[in-house]
């Protein structure tokens, strides 16, 4: 599998203008639903407040005085017309998904870097109408406080910071604060003038200026003048942005309250045009009533002195009135300016966030936008700019028309997506539907408004321009099938909802903030959620989540079928950026230098010869300067670009290597688990295998216990039953090796300290595998190097089980020659070592033999009985006793196996307990035993065992016969086997504690692990024994729990207070210096029981004793008066 392009993360860390949502008021992103927190009509009162600008009057005046009454009404209500049918789709839109007019635009048609040309087309409607707003204000301040115009510029600028900087937080409280105020000095210069002057409407209505009616030879309607009339008028297309700006904060809709929503959102929507076109109408009319008293056209058209001639209607005071009317002006400006700052802030952060992939917040940009603003207005630029206002309009209708076509009929007809997707990592750099569609509509346009196409198409350019926006818009749509909508989803971020989510919301990846699901995409580069104001300011992904989105791919997708191979190749990619950047920036530079051009307004011959020339000069200039700056700037950028896919081809190898070695590790990981799970799979199956053949060993050593301590058991018989204990006891010591792997694997295996009679261990080595040796015609030695110490601290049992394995091993593949076994002990460590002349071990095998269940097999050794588990024993517990083992072999010749062990010298001396009688009966009241085991053989072992002791036994196979019995037979204790059929011994134990009998429990089980206990909650059972069962453990575990004073055989072999001489027989004195009775003495001062009656058969088998001597020497031996037996010999 390729591997993905991972970027490593970087947080980022926004300044506070940036962090704070107050301040930013979700520029660059969704508006969350947590921030539409005010109410419905709060919100529509603010967006209704940008609806007091006085540039309605003065537009509407001037249109008047150029054009005629009838013209100017014509054209408010055309224009009022296109506005409301295209705002309502926006505003519904813009309300619905909580976005402003430019991420509207970036998905409904026009693209990520597509809506970048629209958010200039308003960020400069909102400077230019700043400026024309601010110069009203000016005048006003002039005009009252008799401040400077160029003070009054700077006023009226610095003025709107402060409120604009908190956003709508702070933008609301001034709106609404300031409503009631506007609309009381509205309504009043709306009443004031109904009231004195309406007889004259008529008049105002029949209106035409006599330059215009002399000229054109009419005095009504003109096509003409009304053309001239809506190409000023449609400049005021772009408010419903401003509107839209506010209404993004309105509540979602609901059932509850639609009908209010929707009220609300008409009117402060599109529906401001209805407020807009009574104050233009009011601005005409007053304008008509100015120029009729004799007034000039400038001073007809300025708002100060219009609403300064209506108050004077009612207080009959002109400077009370121009105060109402300074009042009326600062209120109504200061409204709309506040709304161009915040509406020019956000565009410009949209603007410039795509170009430089910076931002460095809203209010940076809001200063920016009143920074040019002001410029305008000191430099007098803004009355140049009102001259091209009919263009300008042109290009925003085009806009405006688009947006709104793509929402009213491409997404209705499901041509495009039903919702409006905004983000940078789902959207194409360009959609040519909305892009084109401007392009073509303004082109048109502009060539119909300078008459290309003759005067009627002139007078109806802007309509001729919405026309071609409603037709080429969806037409776009079907032509490429809406494929340019959307570049990809994010199904992962569902995923991640669906781990992590709380409230919907989901942390970035980035700036390590939490954001709602819409305002959310999953970005490959850095492989997790990723807000979207992160990811439209991230420079480093490169747009690797849509490469086919990316500008330039979409270039040559585009270019390559209208070109041909030799001229594509030949127009390289940098030729066509250089071409774009090169052309755009002349473009503005040659507006500029015209719009210089048309505001100096040359007007003599050497004038304008002068100042064409002059500009010309500065022209070409600036594109030598353009064309260098341009070139640098593209090589740069190639150079970074270069840089970052040379760092993400290799960081792409590197993550290639990484998946390479990820697939290996998964691979090791799965053979990992296999291993352990065959592992599992073995430990199960040697326990399994010891449970089941530990139930028919209990049957085999308890018998044959049983058999051993009757005293009428014939001595012939009496061997064959200690041959078939000795074997069980072997048996059961290969299930203890078995379940030992086992345990050791899984960590539950325990070590004791024990004090170990170090000499007797050795010497019972020595006896048992000497036996071993010679049956098998082999020579075996043991050479004690030095003094051992008579006690050392060990576990015993694993001591033994090391020498044992060791030992057995060597003589089973030694067929001739001889075992040696050196035992040395210096400086508390014990190192035993065992060298045999066997078939040897190949040096491949040595690891090899130590693992379970591996054997040397080869022609020397093919088929040596023995499990396999004997040397992985011995290495197991020697490293879990801290000890070493070291192996040297040659085939052919032998090995040596060295074992190195820690085993402490006990100093203390040692009080040896003297050996225990057997138990014959017990003194007391008559105690009743429960059995309960599905197995009769056990059942009967136990009746065997305790009857004869006095015990009454009551069999029970099952929990059910058990539970039946109690009925009538209260026991005094329970011997539960734990596996059985349907309720099994643990469960017996809980229903027995659970009915209140508190008897004590022995449970029985052929697992040798006590599985059953939880160590936070109490054991109903009081003891546990593993079979097979020491019938002497299970007596003693019996007393114990039922507190039972033992008799034991008081003719034990003990025999105190027996005279040594007494028992002398004369036949030992002839055969005390025979070799076999020297070996028996060495073995009785040894203690080591086994070894003396191994020797006493032998002396019996050579005729040395007769059957009474034989009796009496085993007498001794078995009661352990190994002394006594010494000493008769001797002194015989």
């Amino acid at each position: 599998m390729k591997a993905t392009q991972h970027i490593f993360r970087v947080r980022r860390t926004y300044n506070v203008w940036v962090g704070n949502e107050t301040l930013e008021d979700y520029a660059l992103r969704f508006t969350a639903i947590k921030a539409r927190r005010w109410s419905i009509e709060h919100v529509a009162k603010t967006a209704l407040g940008a609806t007091a600008f006085l540039a309605l009057e003065a537009i509407a005046a001037a249109v008047t005085l150029s054009y005629g009454a009838v013209n100017a009404i014509a054209a408010m209500l055309a224009v009022g017309l296109v506005i409301l049918l295209t705002g309502v789709p926006i505003a519904y839109n813009a309300a619905k998904y909580g976005l402003d007019i430019d991420l509207l635009t970036r998905g409904a048609g026009f693209g990520y870097l597509g809506s970048t040309i629209t958010s200039l087309i308003y960020a400069s409607f909102t400077f230019i109408f700043f400026a024309i707003e601010g110069a009203i204000l000016a005048a006003a301040l002039n005009a009252l406080l008799g401040i400077p115009l160029w003070l009054g510029y700077i006023i009226c600028a610095v003025a709107v910071i402060p409120i604009v900087t908190h956003g709508i937080t702070i933008i609301s409280k001034f709106q609404v604060g300031t409503q009631t105020f506007w609309l009381f000095l509205q309504c009043t210069a709306l009443a004031v003038i109904a009231w004195f002057e309406f007889a004259r409407v008529s008049d105002w209505t029949a209106y035409m200026p006599e330059t215009v009616g002399a000229t054109t030879g009419s005095t009504g309607f003109s096509l003409a003048l009304f053309g001239s009339s809506v190409a000023i008028m449609f400049s005021l297309v772009a408010q419903i942005g401003e509107q839209v700006d506010y209404l993004r904060f309105m509540p979602e809709k609901n059932q509850e309250n639609k009908r209010r929503w929707w009220f609300w959102l008409l009117l402060a929507g599109p529906g401001w045009i209805f407020i807009g076109i009574i104050k233009m109408l009011l601005g005409s009319f007053l304008a008509y009533l100015a120029i009729t008293a004799g007034d000039t056209p400038e001073r007809a058209a300025d708002p100060t002195y219009m609403y300064q001639m209506v108050f004077n209607y009612l207080v009959q005071s002109p400077t009370l009135a121009l105060v109402l009317a300074g009042l009326m002006v600062v209120v109504s400006q200061m409204k709309i300016n506040v709304t161009n700052a915040y509406a020019g802030s956000i565009a410009w952060s949209n603007f410039f966030s795509r170009l430089t992939h910076s931002h460095p917040g809203r209010v940076v940009w809001l200063v920016f936008n009143v920074a040019i603003a002001l410029l305008l207005m000191e430099l007098g630029m803004y009355r140049a700019l009102e001259a091209i206002l009919g263009l300008f309009a042109i290009v925003t209708l085009s806009w405006l028309g688009s947006l709104s076509a793509d929402l009213l009929i491409n997404k209705p007809l499901g041509l495009s997506p039903s919702y409006v997707e905004f983000k940078r990592a789902h959207l194409y750099d360009i959609n040519p539907v909305g892009t084109v569609s401007v392009i073509i509509a303004s082109i048109a346009g502009v060539l119909c408004y300078m008459g290309l196409f003759g005067d009627t198409a002139r007078h109806l350019a802007h309509f001729i321009s919405l026309g071609i926006c409603f037709v080429s818009v969806p037409a776009l749509a079907v032509l490429t099938r809406g494929r340019f909508y959307l570049a990809r989803q994010s199904p992962q971020i569902d995923d991640l909802l669906q781990i992590h989510d709380a409230d919907n919301t989901l942390e970035c990846c980035i700036c390590e903030n939490r954001f709602e699901r819409d305002d959310i995409a999953y970005c490959p580069a850095y492989q997790g959620a990723i807000c979207s104001l992160c990811c439209s300011l991230d420079s480093r992904c490169m747009d690797v989540c849509k490469p086919d989105g990316r500008l330039s791919n979409q270039f040559e997708q585009w270019l390559r079928p209208l070109l041909p191979d030799s001229v594509f190749t030949a127009v390289n990619r940098r030729m066509v950026r250089f071409f774009v950047m090169f052309t755009t920036a002349n473009a503005f530079s040659g507006a500029l230098l015209a719009l210089i051009y048309y505001q100096m307004q040359p007007t003599t011959t050497g004038e304008i010869m002068l100042l064409q020339q002059a500009l010309w000069t500065l022209f070409f200039i600036l594109l030598i300067i353009l064309g260098v700056v341009c070139w640098l700037h593209l090589l740069a950028s190639e150079s970074r670009e270069v840089a970052q896919q040379e760092s993400a081809r290799q960081t792409s190898r590197l993550l290639l290597e990484i998946e390479a070695h990820n697939q290996t590790d998964l691979e090791l990981q799965k053979a990992k688990e296999l291993a352990e799970r065959a592992n599992d799979a073995k430990s199960r199956y040697l326990s399994g295998i010891s449970h089941e053949l530990r139930t028919p060993l209990q049957a085999i050593l308890g018998y044959a216990q049983l058999l051993v301590q009757r005293e009428d058991m014939p001595e012939k018989h009496r061997n064959g039953i200690q041959i078939i204990k000795r074997s069980g006891e072997h048996l059961a010591g290969l299930i203890e090796g078995l379940l030992d792997i086992s345990k050791i694997e899984a960590g539950r295996l325990e070590i004791y300290r024990n004090r170990v009679k170090l000499p007797d261990l050795i010497d019972q080595m020595i006896q048992m595998f000497r036996t071993m040796a010679l049956e098998k015609g082999i020579e075996f030695s043991c050479h004690i190097h030095n003094r051992l110490p008579d006690y050392v601290t060990a576990d015993e049992k694993r001591l033994r089980q090391i020498l044992i394995n060791l030992l057995s091993n060597a003589i089973k593949y030694t067929h001739q020659g001889s075992v040696e076994f050196h035992v040395h002990y210096r400086s508390e460590v014990a190192e035993f070592a065992v060298i045999d002349t066997g078939v040897g071990i190949n040096d491949k095998d040595l690891h090899r033999i130590l693992d379970p269940f591996e054997r040397v097999r080869n022609a020397d050794a093919p088929n040596v009985p023995g499990t396999g588990l004997g040397l992985t024993i011995v290495r197991l517990l020697t490293e879990i006793m801290g000890g070493e083992l070291d192996i040297n072999s040659t085939p052919g010749e032998g090995s040596c196996f060295k074992v190195s062990l820690m085993l402490s010298r006990v100093s203390e001396p040692v009080i040896e307990t003297p050996p225990q009688r057997l138990i014959s009966g017990y003194s007391g009241a008559r105690k009743i035993i429960m059995v309960v085991d599905d197995d009769p053989i056990h059942r009967g072992l136990m009746s065997d065992l305790l009857h004869p002791l006095g015990l009454t036994i009551f069999e029970a196979r099952d929990a059910h016969d058990c539970l039946d019995a109690l009925k009538t037979v209260t026991p005094d204790l329970f011997l539960l086997d734990v596996s059985m059929p349907g309720i099994d011994g643990l469960a017996l134990a809980d229903i027995l504690r659970k009915k209140a009998f508190q008897q004590p429990i022995i449970m029985i089980s052929a697992d040798a692990h006590e599985r059953h206990r939880n160590s936070q909650a109490p054991s109903a059972h009081d003891d546990y024994l593993v079979k097979p069962i020491n019938n002497q453990q299970l007596l003693e575990s019996i007393g114990s729990l039922l507190s039972l004073n033992w008799v034991r055989n008081s003719d034990c072999p003990q025999m105190p207070g027996i005279d040594p001489v007494a028992i002398y027989h004369p036949k030992l004195l002839a055969i005390a210096e025979h070799d076999l009775v020297r070996e028996l003495l060495t073995y009785a001062d040894l203690g080591y029981k086994r070894g003396v009656s191994s020797k006493l058969e032998e002396m019996s088998e050579a005729g040395l004793l007769d059957d009474n001597t034989l009796a009496y020497c085993r007498q001794l031996a078995s009661a352990m008066q190994f002394t006594t037996l010494a000493k008769a010999f001797r002194a015989g």
